[in-house]
């Protein structure tokens, strides 16, 4: 970990501005700048230090010196996470929420989602036989939302998809920070509430039957430990943040399928998933590729640490952008390697694409095997289930938007489905799956 002492600071008053016009650059290029993984700054007119690495992850993550209530800034609340979320929560409160998420991540469910996924999927990709191109990117979140409604016990009419795939869609992408963004967030956030809060009085009165083992059940009866339900509002917010993180796995679905696109040695490797492959290749996708550039907590006591004098109340970023990709961790870290997952220590600190630390007790999404599964299972398909071309087409990705994507969705044509892998060597003669 590379640390100056004195902690530097950058130039100017208030970065807020520069920190959303450059998006994931801001945090990487100011450590260049600065030549340290630490450094002072201001955000939001709060006196802030930022950093990045395995050690200041793994110190961001402490319980006894971050805390997270006051750390999401109000635009984020109003339209990613929601008031009175999870990710605001400390100490036993914290845990005592957390419990009731992770009590929805059990193996049986785990596979039940994998399984919605597939089964969506397959009904899609049918239907992309038929049309002269696909977009991945799109196709994926209608994919996603309808799976992880069903995961989730939440009804979802098919009148209903696509206002509640824009609106699940629109609060993945708020955190930008962009007027726009914000705007579409705040209007998704209102909606999803007030439908999820419908529905959740609707099960409390005994109108609806679902499940004892879906989320919905599960947050319309949960017991906080003052022994009082969540209020209405709050129950809405916890369900949506049990299936709309989901969502943020179409960003990196494109990505993945990007990769295996720009590098055509890849496909075999998936389709024989040899030594779980398409897991080394999973989490490779999501170290490499940007999704969330960084997470905030608040200095819970005064402490004292690498030189730096962490005073109570300050606003500290870390830069998991920068985390995943620094080179005390990762060889070649600005390389794209699956294997590098082949013999991986598995550090909770090291790896922050969700979050670090544990997942039982810390900060770390509950819903990370989740996505990883999810992800898994989509590659496979893309690589086993359907054959399909890639057009010329525009896949740079500006990582001053946040969150980011190639720009052409991925555009896939002449999908056609395959019923074996014989099948797809067959066709692979007259027909190559992912070249332009």
């Amino acid at each position: 970990m590379k640390v100056k002492t004195p902690i530097p600071k950058t130039k100017g008053f208030d970065k807020t501005k520069a920190l959303i016009q450059e998006g994931f650059h801001f945090l990487p290029s100011h450590r260049e700048e600065l030549q340290s993984d630490i450094f002072k700054t201001r955000i939001a007119g709060q006196k802030t230090i930022c950093m990045a690495g395995e050690e200041a992850a793994e110190v961001f993550y402490d319980n006894d010196k971050f805390k997270r209530k006051g750390a999401i800034p109000k635009p984020l609340r109003m339209t990613l996470t929601g008031e009175g979320a999870i990710h605001g929560m400390d100490g036993e409160a914290h845990k005592q929420r957390k419990r009731m998420f992770l009590s929805m991540m059990t193996p049986e469910r785990l596979e039940d989602m994998k399984k919605f996924v597939v089964e969506e999927l397959d009904t899609k990709s049918a239907q992309w036989e038929s049309r002269d191109k696909v977009i991945l990117f799109d196709e994926m979140e209608e994919i996603l939302t309808r799976a992880a409604c069903r995961w989730a016990g939440v009804p979802l009419s098919e009148g209903e998809v696509q206002q509640r795939t824009k609106e699940l869609s629109a609060m993945v992408d708020s955190f930008g920070g962009t007027p726009q963004q914000y705007k579409d967030g705040r209007k998704a956030r209102k909606s999803q509430e007030k439908w999820l809060a419908d529905y959740i009085k609707q099960i409390r009165k005994g109108k609806v039957e679902v499940p004892a083992y879906t989320p919905a059940y599960i947050v319309a009866h949960h017991v906080e430990a003052n022994g009082k339900k969540l209020d209405t509002k709050t129950a809405a917010v916890s369900l949506n943040n049990a299936f709309r993180p989901l969502l943020a796995a179409v960003h990196f679905i494109t990505f993945g399928a990007m990769a295996i696109h720009q590098n055509p040695e890849i496909e075999e490797k998936l389709r024989k998933d040899k030594n779980n492959y398409s897991q080394w290749f999973t989490q490779e996708v999501r170290r490499y590729f940007p999704f969330a550039p960084a997470m905030g907590a608040k200095v819970k006591n005064d402490f004292h640490w690498h030189g730096q004098d962490f005073k109570k109340n300050t606003l500290v970023i870390l830069d998991l952008f920068g985390t995943n990709r620094h080179p005390d961790s990762w060889e070649k870290a600005d390389e794209f390697i699956p294997e590098r997952f082949k013999d991986w220590k598995e550090s909770p600190f090291a790896f922050v694409p969700f979050g670090g630390g544990d997942h039982h007790i810390g900060h770390r999404c509950a819903g990370e095997w989740m996505t990883v599964m999810v992800m898994r299972a989509v590659f496979q398909y893309l690589t086993n289930k359907i054959t399909y071309r890639v057009p010329e087409q525009n896949l740079e990705y500006d990582l001053r938007r946040m969150p980011t994507m190639p720009k052409s969705g991925f555009v896939m044509t002449e999908v056609k489905k395959v019923e074996s892998s014989e099948d797809i060597e067959e066709d692979m003669s007259a027909q190559p799956v992912i070249r332009n």
